[in-house]
């Protein structure tokens, strides 16, 4: 409850006087309390994902300077994705390599992204993008495990996953992932 006193400075009934009259009392304080530690959970969220969006990782999800763990080698569960054919794609695979593009028609990044991938592809000689709408493909999203749009798959010449990227990649991040997948 909020109360104002022109000028009296009284505290009627309430926890705190923040000055020139107004009074705040317990309720309002808490209330307060709450929109501040909002505030920085949403600042940090967004820092968060402004750090992390469309940086290429492993194939696995896990950051480029990561392997998979020898135990998950060794029990033979591989933490890579299994490998995507022409005919899981719905075009031919690149002779030396793959930019795979998972998009939705509302999505404003996937155009940016879409603009990058086919650059890097007429500059490369055997890489093809293939760009894949999200709502037509459920059974590619469930399984390569899509979570939002655009998510940039790196595929090798044989269509092995050997990168990914969730978000708008860097054109130099690309190029960078396509070192590792185009041999020699």
């Amino acid at each position: 409850m909020l109360k104002i006193n022109m000028g009296l400075g009284e505290c009627a009934g309430g926890v705190g006087n923040l000055g020139g009259g107004v009074v705040v009392r317990g309720s309002m304080r808490s209330g307060l309390t709450m929109l501040v530690v909002v505030l920085v959970a949403a600042t940090a969220f967004g820092l968060w994902r402004r750090l992390t969006d469309g940086r290429i990782r492993g194939a696995n999800g896990a950051p480029t300077n990561q392997a998979p763990t020898a135990g998950a080698a060794a029990n033979g569960t591989s933490t890579l994705e299994p490998g995507l054919s022409a005919a899981d794609l719905g075009a031919p695979l690149g002779e030396r390599a793959t930019l795979v593009q998972f998009s939705t028609a509302f999505c404003q990044p996937c155009r940016a992204t879409r603009r990058i991938l086919d650059e890097v592809a007429t500059q490369l000689v055997g890489v093809s993008h293939v760009e894949i709408d999200a709502e037509d493909h459920l059974d590619l999203v469930r399984r390569l495990d899509v979570r939002r749009t655009p998510t940039v798959f790196v595929l090798d010449g044989s269509g092995a996953i050997i990168r990914r990227a969730v978000g708008q990649p860097r054109k130099a991040d690309v190029i960078s992932a396509l070192g590792e997948a185009i041999p020699g």
